[in-house]
């Protein structure tokens, strides 16, 4: 059975497998990158003779909002390299009236939401994985993992250097990239490369390879070739080590326990086994300078996803995370540092001592194994766990890619009295990722199974996801298997014991005229049944209507219909009042519209109303986004949620608030304050969260954090720390 179903499967595989070779030989977008030993002073000026010895690159065209027409604005790019450094200088010509936009001085900006240049640097020939790097006309700096081919990690912190000028029509950048931040593998003469430019004034994104508009603009599957004048040689050690400090208070005053004092140290380093594989090690990690979450109105009957931020699981985080769906992940780091008492509440589980290998072995193979033990947390009863991870990717045809996975999860102190912790758990998967040449197809295939003490059978899940872009069409088929075994714990798989369909199909048009941009139609359709095919439980019908403005506005207007067959009492306002029986179903329709302002004004906004049936009642839906950029020194904004359900007697109505103030301060690129206040009614909460940050030096900070939480009623708090924390980046 599941051996045929994945024949079908791939026999769906056909029509996008023609074009095997892995490197045009027409290579229409070239250019030589000569080796220098003149000494280059990163002052923006381009003044070196080298830099006037260089032929430059130019004839960008757009990307949008006129896909192939000449860029507006002209912009020039050289590149050399060293020993050490690889060097790109850039002219952006700037003829158009008013000031550049700039969204802030804090590093890691929107790019779309910037005047700002970009290189993207494919060292590999797999077309999927790279760097991305950027800067704005102040000199605020943006880099990023690019992966699957297109995805821009950009958590990912490491050295390099630039500088701008900013001159009357035109503004410069001069940018050095270590080679000991870059993963490449030696021996090599060319990479894959493409220059992108925003140029919000005139509401363009410019290429020197040209992108499709129906594609992301950092799409490795849409670059040039940069040849090295001589091979790439290994740079000589590359060891960077990164200690920390931290001290901090802390006061629970709702279980009116006495102030507490703590202080730490630790250590994380990276060793650069090869060119192109890294080995991060850590040692008493702590991760309380970490953003904090944006909370969530949790109308939902399963468990809410929050995305991985710490910066010890995000270099290369694909090789681990990545595997399965958005709702089947065999893996999922924040499992790691979390335990569980015997109540079900959850606390932190400290991580004693870390290891992850990740980087290519060659070009078309890709390793990961990361390994984690924790402590034994005594007063709760929660044993130590050791957490192994072992992944491979090896790239097949122009650009797929054949990926497998084992996750382990013993408990290393077994027996352990009061733990109702299994000694262990485990998943085997293997996963196929389909990317063709011009990236017209994507997809993904996967089978996982699991091992668990006390289960059997039905212990695996497997889906398939296939999608066809072009500028006109859209068209999406998904299914989604997950058995009622099916255990991965170290994993988020909110549902088990189901099969999910998902066809859905977008035509779009781009019309020709100075105001609209596209319009858009999808039509799509989302069900689950259980695993017999017996009986529907979940069903969404959806039509979807979106204009675009060529000034960056948007207005969508949706309306679904769905259908709800609980398997378990539920409360749909989830404030803990009369449930809706189990074995009940439900069909309700809503309708919504959307709508986001002008993002290029210093104020901008998005508002979002939905209104209908909700199960046996009735829900109004209203969120807003309000956004004040005081150029380029920081932003105020605001977002709130109301949801208003009447419900009839005896469940409850509920009138339910998430309102969220943010204030961004930065006094210069170094220095940065944000404070992020969230009230939260649903959970009769307040949070304040203050954070610090002094970059002292290149990936070296000194983070202050406040966090406060109170009862919204009459503001008494519920617990309040403060944490003082220094890492220092050091080179061996």
């Amino acid at each position: 059975m599941r051996l045929g179903i994945f024949l079908v499967l791939f026999s769906m595989l056909s029509p996008v497998l023609a074009g095997k070779g892995d490197k045009d030989k027409r290579r229409p977008f070239e250019m030589n990158v000569i080796k220098t030993d003149q000494q280059i002073r990163i002052d923006g000026q381009l003044d070196e003779e080298i830099w006037g010895e260089v032929e430059p690159i130019s004839g960008f065209v757009q990307q949008f909002p006129e896909e192939g027409d000449p860029a507006t604005e002209m912009t020039e790019v050289k590149m050399i390299y060293d020993d050490d450094f690889l060097y790109v200088s850039a002219v952006m010509y700037d003829k158009t009236p008013g000031a550049n936009i700039v969204s802030s001085l804090k590093r890691d900006f929107i790019f779309a939401d910037n005047d700002a240049f970009g290189v993207i640097l494919g060292p590999y020939d797999d077309g999927n994985n790279g760097f991305f790097f950027s800067v704005n006309p102040w000199n605020i700096q943006l880099e990023g993992l690019v992966n699957n081919g297109t995805n821009v990690s950009e958590v990912w912190d490491n050295r390099w250097y630039s500088a701008v000028q900013r001159y009357e029509g035109y503004w410069t950048v001069e940018i050095a990239i270590p080679f000991k931040t870059l993963r490449f593998t030696e021996g090599t003469d060319y990479w894959k490369v493409n220059f992108i430019r925003n140029d919000l004034k005139n509401f363009e994104t410019s290429s020197w390879v040209p992108v499709p508009i129906n594609q992301r603009i950092t799409n490795l599957a849409f670059t040039g070739y940069m040849n090295w004048e001589h091979p790439l040689r290994k740079t000589g050690p590359n060891i960077a080590l990164i200690p920390y400090a931290a001290g901090n208070t802390s006061k629970d005053f709702q279980g009116g326990t006495p102030s507490e004092q703590g202080g730490a140290v630790g250590l994380d380093a990276k060793v650069a086994l090869t060119p192109s594989l890294n080995l991060d090690l850590t040692v008493n990690p702590d991760f309380s300078t970490v953003e904090v979450d944006q909370q969530q109105t949790n109308l939902n009957r399963f468990e809410l996803f929050f995305p991985e931020r710490r910066q010890f699981f995000l270099e290369n985080s694909d090789l681990f995370s990545d595997f399965g769906f958005r709702q089947i992940r065999p893996f999922f780091s924040r499992r790691i540092g979390i335990a569980t008492d015997s109540m079900g509440r959850s606390s932190n589980n400290r991580i004693l001592y870390g290891a992850r290998l990740n980087g290519n072995v060659g070009d078309n193979l890709r390793v990961g194994l990361l390994n984690m033990q924790t402590a034994n947390e005594d007063e709760i009863g929660f044993p130590g766990q050791n957490y192994t991870v072992a992944t491979f990717q090896q790239k097949v045809f122009s650009r797929s890619s054949i990926a497998g996975i084992v996750v382990n999860r013993q408990t290393t102190t077994p027996g352990e009295v009061g733990s109702s912790i299994p000694d262990f758990n485990r998943m085997v998967g293997v996963d196929y990722n389909l990317a063709s040449r011009d990236n017209k197809w994507n997809g993904k295939f996967f089978y996982h199974q699991t091992f668990s003490p006390h289960k059997s059978g039905d212990e695996y899940a497997h889906a398939s996801y296939l999608g066809y872009n072009t500028k006109n069409w859209h068209i999406m088929w998904n299914h989604e298997y997950v058995g009622e075994n099916y255990n991965a714990e170290v994993g988020f798989v909110p549902r088990r014991g189901y099969w999910r369909f998902e066809p859905s199909v977008q035509y779009r048009f781009f019309p020709k005229g100075k105001k609209v941009l596209q319009h858009s139609f999808r039509l799509s359709y989302d069900t689950y049944t259980d695993r017999d095919f017996s009986f529907m439980t979940d069903e969404w019908r959806t039509f979807t209507y979106r204009l675009e403005w060529k000034n960056t506005s948007s207005l969508n207007f949706r309306v679904f219909n769905e259908y709800v067959y609980l398997f378990a009492p539920f409360d749909p306002t989830r404030t803990g009042g009369e449930r809706l029986e189990a074995g009940t179903d439900y069909r309700f329709t809503r309708a919504g519209v959307t709508y986001t302002s002008d993002t290029r004004k210093f104020f901008n906004y998005s508002t979002q109303v939905y209104h209908g049936e909700y199960f046996n009642g009735d829900r109004f839906y209203w969120r807003t986004n309000l956004n004040y950029r005081i150029q380029p020194y920081g932003n105020i904004s605001l977002f709130a949620e109301y949801n208003k359900i009447n419900m009839p007697a005896p469940y409850n109505n509920a009138d339910l608030w998430l309102v969220g103030p943010r204030f961004e301060v930065s006094f210069t690129d170094e220095l940065f304050l944000s404070t992020f206040v969230q009230y939260n009614n649903q959970i009769d909460n307040i949070n304040i969260n203050t954070r610090f940050q002094w970059r002292f030096r290149p990936v070296s900070d000194l983070f202050i954090v406040y966090t406060d939480n109170y009862f919204p009623e009459y503001m008494q708090v519920k617990n309040r720390s403060l944490v003082l924390k220094l890492t220092y980046w050091i080179n061996v």
